[in-house]
């Protein structure tokens, strides 16, 4: 069995929190064991991280660039091992898992242009003889703490962006997957990353708080449940921290009378039941507008969800993969419970699902309601599971409605071919990512992820762009040479006369 550790200035270092086992989702057994760690280890990472800074920092950007690109092209040589890690602890199939792995990688690609991304701006004569120029500068030692639903992907959100814009920095992965994670931060040691540039630090929420309160960490990105993005965010900046923390999501998808019902279909079936609905960009809520448009999608899913293919990662024909803890599979059940109990009609029941061989395994069928009303809990909350509720809207208007009256705002989608409805509908919605017969609009590396309301808290998204204005701050120069000319003395607010 497979201990992890934390990577501390390059070298493994024993938690002082205790352990906690890591279980295969697929069989329920037990394949190693996780080292736990609260303040006394973050100090040492912060340390390193703090040791490290100077000389990463002072590092020309074209010289980091080279490292990314010899971290991307090692990352694209190892992505089955990657993709197993996620898989054998995770649970998704294998082609989910590499999938998630190269999205991950196309930030470090995007990362490997940081020499444009970092230059600044220049203005000669802004006065007589004056000169004024802008620099960004990285902040220092930076953190992430990220979940257990993309244990490659998310941390690659950020520590690429973090560290080519100069800073140094210290990642919490969850605890319940670390395996992806330390093999992608050993292969950025192989590309010549030096070390303490990037640390790894396991742990639960003593870690968590002990990064939140640690003086000399300047920043935080955070990704999880949207009851603690609100927490990590007022913590850390309450102690004067940089902080974005993106939360919870219940995605809607309106289709409208005529969407392409087929095609809305396929959409939904990846959307809603891919990654076992573990994702915040998951469609959980079809808005089909009108009844007779409500008919004829549950007509076409009902049979789509009943056969589902359910099975291990390494199953090349399984669509969906178990869920990553008995517990989080018996609550994904309760929550089924709970939907039938208020009222919606449960169309197809995946609670008691059993895969033949994996009996120990976290598995749980695809399930779908109709006739969902938004004072249901399973409307108003994040199920993270394979639940898909259809909440039947009787206009274009009400459809909207209902996406912007909810209190998550991450992704949303509408499937029509009408272009006046598309663009009302874009206009109009009060959602971070939409899609227009695009089921998860999730950005790609250049463009920049985030959601609205109480899905993001802070002011800047993940990577693209967003990245390198969180991950550095605005220094901006004026200066004037001696040349001959004399003002006197200034007493009022300077003008360009």
């Amino acid at each position: 069995m497979t201990i992890y550790k934390n990577i501390i200035n390059g070298d493994f270092v024993d938690g002082d929190m205790g352990s906690q086992p890591i279980f295969n989702p697929a069989t329920g057994e037990e394949t190693g064991s996780v080292m736990l760690s609260g303040a006394a280890v973050v100090d040492q990472a912060v340390a390193a991280a703090k040791a490290a800074l100077p000389a990463w920092a002072d590092t020309p950007p074209l010289k980091r660039a080279r490292i990314m690109f010899k971290y991307k092209a090692l990352l694209e040589e190892n992505l089955d091992a990657l993709a197993e890690a996620i898989s054998t602890q995770h649970g998704k199939t294998r082609e989910d898992a590499r999938g998630e792995v190269i999205r991950g990688i196309e930030v470090v690609e995007f990362a490997c242009g940081i020499p444009h991304l970092l230059r600044g701006d220049y203005t000669r004569n802004v006065g007589p003889a004056i000169d004024s120029y802008s620099d960004r500068q990285p902040l220092g030692v930076m953190a992430g703490i990220t979940p257990f639903n993309f244990p490659a992907m998310v941390p690659m959100w950020m520590f690429p962006m973090a560290i080519a814009c100069g800073n140094t920095f210290i990642l919490k992965p969850s605890e319940r997957d670390p395996g992806a994670p330390q093999l992608a931060i050993d292969l950025f040691h192989q590309a010549g990353l030096p070390k303490g540039v990037i640390n790894i630090v396991n742990g639960g929420k003593d870690a968590v708080d002990a990064i939140l309160a640690h003086p000399d960490i300047k920043g935080v990105s955070f990704v999880g449940s949207t009851p603690i993005a609100e927490y990590v965010y007022s913590t850390g900046t309450a102690n004067g921290k940089r902080v974005q923390a993106l939360g919870g999501a219940k995605n809607h998808m309106v289709i409208m009378p005529d969407a392409d019902m087929d095609q809305a279909v396929d959409a939904l079936m990846g959307a809603g039941y891919g990654s076992a609905g573990e994702r915040c960009m998951a469609i959980s809520v079809a808005v089909p507008v009108g009844e007779e448009t409500a008919d004829r999608l549950v007509e076409k899913l009902t049979p789509r969800v009943r056969g589902i293919k359910v099975g291990a990662w390494d199953d090349p024909d399984a669509e969906m993969g178990p869920l990553i803890t008995g517990q989080h599979r018996d609550k994904v059940s309760g929550y089924i419970d709970q939907g039938v109990a208020e009222g919606a009609e449960l169309v197809v029941d995946g609670r008691g699902f059993s895969l033949q061989g994996y009996e120990n395994g976290y598995f749980i069928g695809g399930s779908l309601f109709d006739r969902v009303t938004t004072d249901m809990t399973i409307y108003k909350e994040e199920i993270f599971g394979p639940v898909l509720s259809v909440a039947r809207a009787d206009s274009f208007d009400t459809a909207v409605q209902m996406v912007n009256d909810h209190e998550f705002g991450n992704g949303t989608a509408i499937f029509t071919r009408d272009g006046d409805a598309a663009r009302s509908f874009a206009d109009q919605i009060q959602i971070g990512m939409v899609g227009i017969n695009v089921p998860i609009p999730v950005p790609v590396a250049y463009h920049s992820f985030g959601g609205w309301k109480r899905s993001l808290f802070g002011d800047h998204g993940a990577y693209g762009m967003e990245a390198v204005r969180f991950y550095t701050r605005l220094k901006t120069v004026t200066s004037r040479w001696p040349t001959g000319i004399r003002s006197g003395a200034q007493f009022n607010f300077p003008l360009n006369n």
